[in-house]
């Protein structure tokens, strides 16, 4: 089994567990290291303060000093629903670039297909694109692929 379908699978047990009714969404993470990470959403009662359900994950992985290679992130509207995959948001990309270009992202497809492409491939006129890499300082430390 490759590492994308076997993070589908995990993630959408965890999923049916977690949420046996009802919406339910997770994330999934994968490592250079072969960690796996899981996150839900925060959920509150003041809107404003609510995170993506990718932020757990990546702050775990930031937590154990992890390289992330791949980010998955599903949902469903209620148990008898099929699983959707959500591309990252604009922030959760940004979040996810940390590692560098080469992050492979579960993305939303037509068909309903689980299909990942690099933050590269997402993203390909980021901003980061304005400045000369010896700018971006922090990530030059980081050795990460910024192009």
């Amino acid at each position: 089994m490759n590492i994308e379908q076997e993070m589908y699978d995990r993630v959408t047990r965890f999923i049916e567990k977690r949420f046996p009714k009802d919406w339910g969404g997770a994330a999934i993470i994968h490592t250079e290291e072969g960690s796996f990470f899981t996150s839900v959403a925060v959920e509150s009662a003041n809107g404003s303060v609510l995170l993506c359900i990718e932020t757990g994950a990546i702050c775990e992985a930031h937590k154990f000093n992890e390289k992330v290679t791949h980010c998955l992130c599903v949902v469903r509207d209620d148990e008898k629903s099929p699983f959707k995959v959500l591309s990252p948001c604009g922030v959760c990309q940004e979040r996810l670039r940390y590692w560098g270009t080469n992050v492979n992202v579960g993305v939303t497809t037509d068909d309903g297909s689980i299909k990942f492409v690099t933050l590269h491939e997402l993203q390909p006129y980021h901003w980061t694109k304005a400045y000369p890499a010896d700018e971006l300082e922090h990530f030059e430390k980081l050795d990460l692929n910024l192009n």
